[in-house]
């Protein structure tokens, strides 16, 4: 469905038990995907408005954390999801434009946030307001920060003699760390708010965060018995390798918990319920055991390194699924995906880079949902050849970016394999005796002298290197030159990379 400027939608949000409302105020059609700008609302309630209620509607006003008296206001896809509902029309209550943009409709968020938020005893909540504003320098050790930050890494964390010297950061949100510390996890518990906790080489076989306000916990798994997590949590990664042993006492049984895997998914005990599941840098992907151990999933989304998925035909005993993508999945065919009614409550249906027969019969599956509030997105369909020649290409999704033309992508492509290949010759020659290590780290220089070159004479025609690509320009050398530093290593040669970086540095112009 899709809407208009003033439109009115409600939609029930379990976690709140209500309905929450939001506005329409902009359309924008000119886009390749037409965008609605979408306002959240201040009323909440057990039933829709009345007509009364509607007329008395004001924008939600948002103070939590870091926000002042801000509107929750995005863009996203003009499309209606399927379980809003229209509750009437009335002339747009903003009607400045937006500058923010989301990734999905999200009615009832900033209220549930707010609700949070009030919950923290008020002269905590001037406290982290007072200090938000006092950019005073705090000196610990050989850093200083100021006294507004509101987060600390491990880099940060070792200059501290005593964790207490954290109450010198009122407004310390996000805390991450590669080490344990005996009263960090009491810390935790004790702050409202950190909603933000990294944990690395903890040590711990049993962790309890019951006490806390966390949201988000990226966690090291390994050597993991037992852990306790808060009500309230949303998001969980679990890095490592978890223990078999590894029980969970999660709320609701992770009902209302995405938990986010590498590369395989562990069947953990105690998130039978678990609502969200996200899977990167997969390579071999089985959903079979994946339903079996998580049959009441609502959002599951994979992300290949690329990787391969099979029995997708499983995904129809997700009843509950509403949100479904996959990102270089390859290894199915289009018939084993469950058709519209097979997965009734899906109303997010995004892949990207996948067989090309299976993105055209999925499509044609599910183009006709679209009036009926699901938002489809299938896109970048790829050819067995395609598959061959970049499999191990780390500039593979250039290919069909919008403002990236083809040759460009092919460009990259064999540069970064001109490069490799260089780069793998050099500790050969040394052990040959054809060159000296001195020699192959002017070589090295001289790859990556050409590396950086070659991306400024691509961007020079056409100024397509923007802040992504730039990122992963670097990401890819970064690798480049991990790789060289371990291989002329053990061939008896040096690499300086900080003066490898320097070089590149020096001369890219994008």
């Amino acid at each position: 469905m899709k809407p208009n400027i003033g439109d009115i939608y409600c939609v029930y949000v379990e976690r709140l038990q209500l309905y929450a409302a939001c506005q329409i105020t902009r359309i924008e059609e000119e886009k390749a995907r037409p965008l609605a700008a979408v306002l959240e609302l201040d009323w909440t309630g057990d039933k829709l408005p009345t007509e009364e209620e509607l007329d008395k509607m004001k924008p939600l006003y948002c103070d939590y954390y870091f926000w002042n008296n801000r509107l929750d206001h995005s863009y996203v896809t003009a499309q209606v999801p399927k379980k809003y509902i229209f509750a009437g029309n009335r002339p747009p209550l903003v009607t400045e434009k937006t500058n923010s943009y989301s990734g999905g409709w999200h009615t009832g968020s900033s209220v549930l946030n707010q609700l949070k938020w009030r919950s923290i005893p008020e002269d905590r909540r001037c406290s982290f307001k007072e200090a938000a504003k006092d950019n005073t320098p705090v000196v610990i050790g050989n850093i200083q920060l100021a006294r507004s930050a509101s987060a600390v890494n491990h880099v940060a964390l070792r200059e501290f003699s005593d964790l207490s010297m954290l109450e010198q950061l009122p407004c310390l949100t996000r805390i991450a760390t590669d080490r344990p510390y005996e009263t960090l996890l009491p810390y935790v518990n004790g702050n409202p708010f950190i909603y933000e906790l990294q944990l690395e080489n903890h040590g711990y076989t049993s962790i309890d965060l019951r006490g806390s306000r966390l949201e988000r916990l990226i966690l090291q798994a390994d050597g993991l018995e037992e852990l306790f997590l808060n009500k309230g949590l949303t998001f969980l990664s679990l890095t490592g390798t978890p223990s078999p042993k590894l029980k969970i006492h999660a709320e609701d049984g992770g009902q209302w918990l995405t938990a986010a895997f590498t590369d395989n998914v562990p069947p953990v005990c105690g998130l039978e319920r678990l609502s969200g599941l996200h899977v990167t840098q997969a390579k071999e992907l089985d959903l079979g055991p994946v339903v079996r151990s998580y049959p009441c999933l609502k959002d599951l989304r994979l992300w290949g390194k690329p990787g391969n998925v099979v029995n997708l035909q499983q995904l129809e005993q997700l009843t509950n699924l509403s949100v479904f993508s996959t990102y270089d999945m390859f290894g199915f065919a289009g018939e084993e995906f469950p058709g519209p009614d097979r997965l009734p409550n899906l109303t997010w249906l995004w892949m990207t880079s996948l067989p090309a027969d299976a993105a055209k019969a999925i499509k044609d599956k599910y183009k006709k949902e679209v009036p009926k509030g699901l938002d489809l997105s299938v896109t970048k369909p790829r050819k067995p050849e395609w598959l061959a020649e970049n499999l191990n290409n780390p500039f593979r999704d250039w290919d069909g970016r919008e403002h990236i033309t083809a040759a460009q992508a092919k460009k990259a492509m064999n540069l970064y394999k001109k490069t490799l290949a260089a780069i793998l010759a050099l500790p050969e020659q040394i052990q040959g005796g054809g060159m000296t290590a001195a020699e192959a780290e002017s070589a090295l220089n001289t790859l990556v002298s050409g590396y950086t070159e070659a991306f400024n004479k691509m961007d020079r025609s056409s100024g397509f290197i923007e802040t992504v690509e730039r990122e992963e320009i670097y990401t890819v050398l970064e690798d480049l030159l991990s790789g060289a530093l371990e291989q002329l290593s053990a061939a008896g040669g040096e690499v300086d990379v900080d003066r490898l970086f320097g070089t590149f540095d020096q001369l890219r112009d994008f």
